[in-house]
């Protein structure tokens, strides 16, 4: 077997929902887990809230009054004049994980091994608010990448296992990076929308390995690995600008850009050996080096009918080839550059429907097709889906509640990789105020 097959089809053989070994540290991931997360920063998480995941994460050229758009800075100006905003997320995500057995190396696995996982995660909170005719303000905090993985690969060398027993090798790690950020846009000539978000980016990533002798207990394992933690500063522009076509139809075209930048912070080596007590071999921090987050470009557009439809398409590109980050032995990794393909709409039957309170809800679907930043011997880990959502007005005001589902695949059985077949589920509460209203009456 190729090494370059690797541990990918041997995260299968273990349980990937956070088990343990009897020396091993507990798994978990803060915001997902995935064999693809082994690289790099993690696997990146799908940005915005339930209203633009539900149309395949559509949002560079959207503008809509009653949802809070992170997407494109600019968008933050499509509001009520002087409503307060608030959005606050969660998501569910089940995934069951594919691989062809010839590629584990245990010789006792045939046919397709698979596993599952699922994780719940608070996703993200974003306020905002007006400051004067024309311009607004928005903070919040959501996740940007994730790392979660546990994979378990056999000592196969007859010499070795005549001399040790069974020995089982184990990689695990978990983590991530979230994002904060603060944002203001202002509207021109009423039909022209600038913004800018300032993003800091803060966190901490694990990876670690270990052996553990199954059948000998004269053998102390070692645990090694790299503790992460990671900051970084960068900015993210946007524009959108909207032109009326007839009395009910307008277009918009949008575009940001995402400034690329280094993340700084630390790196702790250590390593222990584990018998019947824990020994600290080596306990050493350095400044961390080799994080480069590269430049983003995005560009869509919309076309909308007041009050009832929208549709929209959405491009992305993220070039990763010139990054470099920490080699993983025995695996034939390169960054890659990333591209997105997004497809999204929504209907609103009759929003001010008074006898039939299913027109006044409003439905998304979308399409999404991306190639990862993930590329393994030559092959570019792609992912491809389908969105479906609601949003169900609650109360008085734009006050909402968002459901929103993706199905989707996540790289393939062939080429010895692993196929990630998810289903997630986002819900997110919009919540509106009123600011600044006169009483008319006591």
């Amino acid at each position: 077997m190729k090494r370059s097959g690797w541990y990918f089809a041997m995260a299968l053989l273990l349980v990937l929902a956070g088990s343990t070994v009897a020396s091993a540290q507990e798994v978990t991931a803060d915001t997902g887990y995935s064999p693809y997360s082994l690289f790099g920063i993690g696997q990146l998480s799908g940005q915005g809230t339930t209203y633009n995941a539900s149309m395949a994460g559509l949002g560079i050229a959207t503008r809509n009054n009653r949802f809070i758009n992170v997407i494109n800075p600019a968008a933050v100006t499509a509001r009520e004049a002087k409503s307060f905003m608030m959005d606050f997320g969660v998501t569910e995500n089940n995934v069951i994980y594919t691989a062809d057995a010839a590629t584990s190396g245990d010789p006792s696995a045939t046919g397709k091994l698979r596993s599952a996982n699922n994780t719940f995660n608070m996703d993200h909170i974003i306020f905002s608010f007006p400051m004067w005719k024309g311009s607004a303000f928005k903070a919040g905090i959501m996740p940007y990448s994730s790392v979660g993985y546990s994979l378990r690969s056999f000592e196969q060398s007859d010499a070795l296992l005549a001399e040790v027993g069974d020995v089982q090798y184990y990689r695990i790690g978990q983590g991530g990076l979230y994002k904060a950020f603060l944002g203001a846009g202002v509207t021109l000539w009423d039909r022209l929308s600038l913004g800018v978000d300032g993003q800091y980016y803060f966190g901490n990533i694990v990876r670690y390995s270990y052996a553990n002798f199954t059948t000998s207990s004269i053998y102390r394992s070692i645990n090694s690995g790299w503790d992460n933690y990671l900051s970084g500063i960068n900015a993210k522009f946007g524009m959108q600008y909207e032109q009326p076509m007839g009395k009910k139809l307008a277009l918009t075209v949008g575009a940001t850009c995402q400034l690329g930048t280094t993340l700084s912070g630390e790196s702790r080596r250590f390593a222990y050996g584990i018998a019947s007590s824990t020994d600290t071999i080596t306990n050493v921090t350095s400044p961390l080096a080799g994080y480069r987050m590269p430049m983003e470009i995005g560009a869509g557009f919309s076309l909308r009918s007041t009050d009832r439809w929208m549709v929209g398409f959405d491009y992305t590109r993220q070039d990763w080839t010139n990054t470099s980050f920490e080699a993983t032995p025995g695996v034939s990794f390169a960054p890659a550059c990333q591209q997105s393909f997004r497809l999204g709409a929504e209907l609103t039957p009759n929003r001010y429907d008074i006898r039939y309170f299913m027109k006044r809800l409003t439905y998304h679907a979308g399409l999404f097709y991306e190639q990862g930043y993930v590329s393994l011997g030559g092959h570019q880990v792609t992912d491809r889906g389908i969105t479906l959502g609601v949003s169900v007005p609650v109360s008085r005001y734009y006050n909402s509640l968002s459901l929103g589902i993706t199905a989707g695949q996540r790289g393939t059985v062939d080429n010895n990789l692993i196929r990630e077949t998810y289903v997630t589920f986002n819900i997110s509460f919009s919540l509106h105020d009123i600011w600044f209203l006169k009483q008319l009456y006591e």
